[in-house]
């Protein structure tokens, strides 16, 4: 889909923060173009700023990476600080695996690896809580996960469902700041290009075989994407309805 530039800078605009100079936001980016907004896309790890507030964004999304959330370099510090902005101003906002980590420590959590180095790289059970599944009702029961390290329950954050390996892989924090560890993002192309860039990783024990991802996504990928599309209506809906909201806000 190829949009005049002039009608994208009329949009609502959703900030996205990447952390590799080949990073895409996949079929969120996609389902938000889609839904009628913009994307602002920022790397801070390659110096780009963040905005001091989301005054003028709908929400803001923060994506993976094969860093850690417990890295020294400065723009992990400067990112995991900066979702104070999103968490005071209570717009929507999206910690997907690292950015979920990210927040985590953001509010006092640990983000740690398994005692026994496991990982999640591949597909693997999700299971809702009650509270998640009173959020929502249809959860896919099988996930694409890429990370070897969870993170603790923060305090006053909300479970909404577990894994076995590591057991915290959705939250929610306050109205509308969520964290998942898996990859409802994850395009075919996206696939392809991390089984074959990270192909020592599916070493790693724990690990699916690269096979076994391809016949997983042609099994489960259907109800990722069925729960991506309702995960998106609750959380931020579609731009024409945010900005009506807003204009009567405004009266």
């Amino acid at each position: 889909m190829i949009l005049d530039p002039k009608e994208l800078a009329d949009r609502p605009k959703v900030l996205i923060v990447l952390h590799q100079e080949t990073s895409t936001p996949g079929r969120v980016g996609q389902e938000l173009v889609r839904r009628g907004f913009a994307l602002d896309i920022r790397r801070p790890r390659f110096g780009e700023l963040l905005p001091e507030t989301l005054e003028g964004h709908a929400g803001a999304v923060v994506f993976g990476g094969p860093m850690s959330a417990n890295d020294t370099d400065a723009f992990i510090a400067r990112e995991t600080d900066w979702l104070d902005v999103p968490l005071r101003e209570e717009k929507p906002f999206l910690g997907i695996c690292l950015g979920a980590q990210m927040l985590a420590r953001n509010l006092g959590a640990r983000v740690y690896g398994h005692d026994d180095g496991l990982v999640e790289i591949g597909y693997y059970d999700l299971a809702p809580t009650d509270v998640g599944r009173e959020l929502m009702p249809k959860w896919p029961g099988k996930v694409y996960q890429w990370h070897r390290e969870g993170f603790d329950l923060p305090r006053g954050a909300e479970l909404l469902a577990t894994g076995e390996t590591y057991p915290n892989q959705a939250i929610r924090v306050g109205p509308c700041a969520y964290g998942i560890q898996f990859h409802p993002e994850l395009t075919y192309q996206m696939m392809v290009r991390w089984t074959t860039r990270g192909a020592p990783r599916m070493e790693l024990p724990g690990a699916r075989d690269r096979r076994d991802h391809f016949a997983g996504r042609f099994a489960f990928d259907p109800a990722v994407k069925a729960w991506l599309d309702a995960f998106l209506d609750r959380w931020i809906g579609r731009a024409d309805l945010a900005a009506s909201a807003a204009a009567v806000a405004a009266e």
